[in-house]
């Protein structure tokens, strides 16, 4: 069966018609009838679009025969498989690569996700394939001024028009009404992000057959580590409708935080003015600020809440089963608990680093005068924020050796979580806190610059 591509792809004034040589690089989308398909070129572009999205079929699909049915399952299985083999494919791929891959095979019903945060760098990307490209963006209604003006300045440098998405404004009236302007601080932050960013997001997916966007891995090591570099959108619906129907793009997946700031600087790119205040992570203005050193930068999103899962739920296919099943049963720390512990490797191991069982932290909390000042550290190992601080708390550990101070941890996830709360004012991960030689009452840390000079100026303010 030969395969002919025969169409044009337009976006505003610039017409991209592909090469023979590209016509090979997307041969493995199929068509069902190369007559329709001319056909169509006599119609309008807007028709041509609809006809051809009813004619191409999914990534690798294999063309119907009439005695030869796949089931929707069986397709949707092969499909997957082949996305998996492309992101293999694609590991060692540059991320232009990998976005002239996107774009080439997606055309038009393709679209960069933009936050604007360092993620401009897909703009970047985009504009040096030199292929026609889309870009939107959730205006939520409650973004930094600075993120407005930094809006216009991409559209100006790039000569596009970003199509931003509102949310709907009857359902922000009813949340606002109901429960006032800053609910997420008192319950959480994930009603207001479902209504001012996921919802929107959705509709806006509705209309596209594949999206683009900036995850990492390093952005966050408890939901994003093991991003691919493409896969079947596991959690929203493209413009076939149905599970499966909307495939991710994900080009920066393998790339370093500082390696992104690097190619912002030497191409000159445009970038947030909040990025030189500290802020690294750029959401709506009331849940977002700027990070300390020593800090993971998601820390600086959401603060209030544990470290469990630090997504707004645009990504929420990113947070595994059993992290949900985790929070269902209350634990909410977004790992399993009871016999898994041991699943996740142990931090701030030192021998300078006592470890403190459930019976030890007790004791040691009851005793009216302790015969040495005790820092310790509560925690979960897989809390991105307290694998942050290790280095720095294992450094203090060495600095404070036989100095009298005794350095220890106590792991308060899982069963010991409500323990923690109620006895030892675990607020989130990690909570530190000091109990004075002669003195039954700890004292908490009170601050989020956890570097050792910091941390040591806090010890020897009070021993």
């Amino acid at each position: 069966m030969s395969l002919t591509y025969s169409t044009s792809i337009s976006n505003s004034s610039t017409t991209y018609s592909p090469s023979q040589q590209q016509q090979q690089h997307i041969s493995w989308i199929r068509v069902s009838d190369k007559s329709h398909v001319e056909g169509s070129l006599n119609l309008s572009s807007q028709q041509t679009r609809r006809r051809r999205r009813r004619l191409l079929k999914a990534i690798y699909a294999q063309p119907h025969h009439q005695h030869d049915e796949v089931s929707d399952t069986q397709q949707q299985q092969h499909q997957d498989e082949n996305l998996e083999q492309l992101a293999l494919d694609l590991h060692n791929a540059s991320p232009l690569q990998i976005m002239d891959k996107a774009l080439q095979t997606f055309g038009n019903d393709i679209a960069i996700a933009f936050s604007g945060a360092e993620d401009v760098a897909l703009i970047e990307y985009a504009h040096l394939t030199g292929r026609p490209f889309r870009v939107f963006s959730l205006d939520t209604g409650r973004l930094n001024p600075e993120t407005y003006r930094f809006f216009d300045a991409v559209e100006k440098h790039y000569g596009i028009r970003i199509e931003y998405m509102f949310p709907d404004a009857v359902e922000v009236q009813a949340l606002v009404r109901s429960k006032g302007l800053f609910s997420f601080y008192e319950d959480g932050h994930q009603e207001c992000c479902r209504v001012r960013k996921v919802r929107p997001l959705r509709r806006a997916l509705k209309g596209l057959r594949t999206w683009i966007t900036g995850q990492r891995k390093d952005q966050s090591p408890g939901t994003r580590s093991e991003v691919p570099i493409v896969e079947v959108d596991p959690a929203f619906e493209g413009v076939d409708g149905g599970i499966g129907s909307l495939v991710k793009w994900n080009p920066v997946a393998n790339v370093k935080g500082h390696e992104i700031w690097n190619f912002l600087r030497t191409m000159n790119v445009p970038v947030n003015p909040l990025h030189s205040q500290g802020y690294i992570s750029i959401g709506c203005e009331p849940c977002t600020r700027s990070v300390l050193p020593g800090q993971h930068e998601r820390e600086g999103r959401w603060w209030w809440e544990d470290a469990k899962a630090k997504e707004c739920g645009l990504h929420k296919g990113n947070i595994k089963q059993q992290d949900a099943a985790a929070e269902l049963n209350g634990n909410g720390n977004g790992i399993a608990h009871g016999n898994d512990t041991a699943t996740v490797a142990d931090i701030y191991n030192s021998q300078n680093v006592v470890s403190f069982s459930r019976s030890g932290i007790e004791n040691l909390a009851k005793l009216d005068s302790p015969k040495h000042p005790w820092l310790v550290v509560l925690y979960a190992p897989w809390c991105p924020f307290c694998q942050a601080m290790e280095e720095s708390y294992v450094d203090l550990a060495e600095k404070l050796a036989g100095s009298g101070v005794k350095v220890g941890k106590f792991r308060a996830d899982g069963e010991q979580k409500e323990f923690a709360k109620r006895e030892l004012q675990l607020g989130s991960f990690p909570t530190i806190l000091f109990f004075p030689k002669h003195s039954s009452h700890p004292i908490k840390y009170p601050s989020e610059n956890r570097d050792v000079d910091s941390l040591m100026a806090f010890v020897n303010a009070l021993r």
